[in-house]
């Protein structure tokens, strides 16, 4: 990764860079546009446009995101986050079908683009600079667990291939002088654009709707509560979900009966600090029993050490 900037910068460093990379890369296009007259090249131009609205947008809610919980909004406003990679897509989607109408009436007028090798070069510079911005964002998102930042970097990943596979086209008709493959590419772009807008906003709707958190998560909560929850008969209920960087567990607590308030209390600490340390940054919230409240199924702690 080019100089560790997925781990230098902050959230806000890095939402304010995007913008400054997506307008660079968009005038580069329009420029490589303007000296051609090419369709494909104003359907990669196209998108970059999305880029530049898409990053203010997630300028904006990273920084909404972070403010903390109040008496409006008791968990946080992580999802804020979510609104953001939503608008982004539906912009995907617009930006899809405004390509699709210039490559028809391409397709239908014939016209001729203009190709030189400059052109090309600014194009080829673009999408190097995507590139490397991608790999920043999608390796950000990962880190900062942030469902704006990897929506912006799939997106930028998906401009990068769409890009190689314009210029590439591109250089076919200045070898062959198939003018037709100027508006097929731009048709084949649209179609991938569209394609990457809807997984953008099933994606993003999926964290609205409070999607629980991956298998691997849910299989290391489990790990953890078998570890540390000796002294508990069962834990069951187990149910978690996603609000954008934040993650929140909570489950069911089964004790004996005649178990003192501060003995399931202790339980309770463990097992909080224990999948808290697995998954830093988790939200735990645990719900003790009785023993009559036993269900047929669930998970059973070990026992602590030395029983």
């Amino acid at each position: 990764m080019p100089f560790g900037l997925h781990n230098r910068l902050s959230a806000q460093g890095i939402a304010t860079g995007t913008i400054a990379v997506s307008v660079v890369v968009l005038v580069l296009k329009l420029g490589a546009w303007v000296l051609t007259g090419s369709v494909a090249l104003f359907s990669d131009a196209m998108e970059s446009l999305v880029n530049v609205s898409a990053a203010v947008l997630a300028w904006f809610a990273v920084r909404y995101a972070q403010r903390p919980a109040d008496d409006g909004h008791n968990f946080g406003h992580h999802k804020a986050e979510y609104f953001s990679a939503v608008i982004e897509g539906i912009m995907i989607i617009v930006a899809a079908l405004l390509i699709l109408d210039q490559a028809i009436t391409a397709l239908v007028a014939r016209p001729d683009a203009a190709l030189t090798p400059l052109a090309l070069g600014v194009n080829t510079l673009a999408l190097a600079v995507n590139l490397l911005w991608a790999q920043v964002l999608m390796r950000a998102g990962l880190r900062l667990g942030s469902p704006a930042f990897t929506a912006g970097g799939r997106h930028l990943m998906s401009d990068v291939w769409t890009s190689a596979g314009v210029l590439m086209g591109l250089v076919l008709v200045l070898a062959t002088g198939w003018s037709i493959l100027d508006p097929l590419l731009a048709l084949l772009v649209a179609v991938n654009i569209l394609r990457e807008g809807l997984q953008v906003v099933s994606d993003s709707v999926d964290g609205l709707m409070d999607k629980a958190v991956t298998a691997q998560e849910q299989e290391t909560i489990q790990t953890a509560i078998l570890g540390a929850g000796g002294g508990a008969l069962q834990i069951h209920g187990l149910k978690t979900r996603r609000a954008g960087k934040a993650m929140f567990v909570e489950f069911h607590m089964v004790v004996d009966g005649a178990m003192s308030v501060a003995e399931a209390h202790e339980i309770c600490d463990r097992l909080e600090d224990e999948i808290e340390t697995a998954l830093p940054g988790v939200h735990v919230t645990i719900h003790v029993e009785p023993d009559h409240k036993l269900e047929d199924t669930g998970i059973e702690p070990l026992p602590p050490e030395g029983n």
